[in-house]
């Protein structure tokens, strides 16, 4: 490497250590902290200001106009699917379907099923109260005094939504790779899924198995959990599994028959395969299925029988703000880091062969992962900085969407947001979240890449 570019690898090491120290430190969020890191590279690497504000709009802009529509529409499904009871429906009939036994595949399939349209943090919020909630007795052994058989559902619950949300599309990470490395969107989905059901089954049921046993203080705070959540948010009667399933398979039918080359030439169903319209229509499903029948039942409803169309918005757009700055401030970084070089360096590395590009993808993702805490951010940077490296490096895009992906998720732990809200739902000390949730995203990651290597060479 030139003198050069050694110093635009440490500025930019140095502005994602800034990051974390704004975040943790400061307590600035990650949104302003993102904002305040892409200018301090762009002053690092002596842009002009015009130049230096052009990419800061434009990584914005770019994520607000893409993943950003995918995630506003991904949370107001969630949101309906939850005040519905569609969620709690479609999660007891899958769980159900299976002896007590095989209850942690269950859990898994549920997530499986739940998490393919959802938001990681939708997903989380809408399952893992329906779970603490299962009657368990002769289920798993005997006694569940110290939490641990609920535990062993949890685990494998949150082991497919984040499989989910780092190598399937429409989550909004896949989704800015696929966008940022030139990838096709259904054959991104289809590999995401092939790859990822043995990747859950590993750090779902089977790490399960191995791990609650060694967890010394084990509690989960079931009665917490659903009296705040699953309590109160389902209406009576709930709509049929059946339904909620044809509901939530809608969006990811559309985006893989777009996919087929027979039909993805119809420009009606082209259209509709489109992440965003693909969700869309399954909100105005959703709206129409759901809530259309039980007018003044349940949640979000008028005493006069009417639907109160006020409060059902408001829970389905305020989680979105947050969520989509953040988002949208990695893409700010990530687009500074474009502009001050690192795509081009990045792919002179990879080009002179000293090491794969899938590794380079993934270790790029894990470090920012790593240092940042945000999966959705580690994606955003490391796929905007391997822009270069996809057209040039011989290895199909899509492998190298879900090699990042799989980086993403490394070892989640204190300055990640998601650490702490597992944390709280599983009711574990800081100690044995690391045991546990840090552990099983280290499995997902790394079993991952080991996949998306040996599929890369077979196919």
């Amino acid at each position: 490497m030139l003198g050069g570019d050694v110093w635009l690898i440490l500025a930019a090491g140095g502005c994602i250590v800034l990051a974390v120290v704004l975040i943790i430190r400061l307590k600035l969020h990650p949104f302003l902290a993102l904002l305040c890191t892409a200018l301090a590279l762009a002053v690092a690497r002596g842009m002009a200001p015009d130049r230096a504000m052009g990419a800061v709009q434009k990584g914005f802009g770019d994520i607000m106009g893409g993943a950003g529509l995918v995630v506003a529409l991904g949370l107001t499904l969630g949101t309906m699917l939850q005040l519905s009871g569609a969620a709690a429906s479609l999660a007891g009939a899958t769980v159900g379907a299976v002896g007590p036994r095989w209850r942690p595949w269950g859990c898994l399939l549920a997530s499986l099923v739940l998490g393919l349209p959802l938001f990681f943090e939708t997903g989380v919020v809408l399952l893992l109260p329906i779970i603490a909630a299962l009657p368990l007795r002769g289920a798993l052994g005997s006694g569940d005094r110290d939490g641990r058989q609920h535990l062993r559902l949890m685990l494998p619950a949150l082991a497919g939504l984040s499989v989910l949300h780092a190598l399937v599309p429409p989550h909004p990470g896949p989704i800015i790779a696929v966008d940022q490395l030139g990838a096709g969107v259904g054959p991104t989905l289809v590999l995401g899924v092939l790859l990822g059901l043995p990747i859950a089954v590993l750090a779902g049921p089977v790490f399960a198995g191995l791990v609650v046993p060694h967890v010394a203080a084990s509690h989960v705070a079931v009665s917490h959990i659903t009296g705040g959540t699953a309590g109160k948010a389902h209406p009576t009667p709930w709509p049929s599994p059946w339904v909620a399933l044809a509901v939530v398979l809608l969006p990811v039918l559309l985006i893989a028959a777009k996919a087929v080359p027979a039909l993805g030439q119809n420009p009606v169903l082209a259209l509709l395969g489109a992440p965003p319209v693909a969700l869309l229509l399954a909100n105005l499903v959703a709206l129409t299925v759901f809530f259309a029948p039980r007018r003044g039942r349940g949640n979000g409803a008028h005493g006069d029988g009417a639907v109160n169309w006020d409060a059902l918005w408001h829970q389905a757009m305020a989680p979105a703000a947050g969520i989509l700055l953040s988002i949208a401030g990695g893409g700010a970084f990530k687009q500074v880091l474009v502009e001050a070089g690192l795509a081009d360096t990045l792919a002179r590395i990879a080009q002179q062969g000293a090491v794969s590009p899938i590794v380079l993808a993934w270790g790029i993702a894990v470090l920012i992962r790593l240092a940042t805490g945000s999966a959705t951010v580690a994606t955003i940077t490391a796929s905007g900085a391997l822009s270069a490296v996809a057209g040039t490096s011989g290895v199909a895009p899509e492998w190298l969407v879900l090699a990042v992906g799989a980086g993403s998720l490394f070892f989640s732990h204190v300055n990640d947001p998601g650490f702490w809200l597992v944390k709280n739902y599983l009711g574990l000390s800081t100690a044995d979240t690391l045991k546990t949730w840090s552990v099983m995203e280290t499995i997902v990651s790394v079993t991952g890449l080991i996949l998306v290597l040996a599929a890369s060479h077979l196919f």
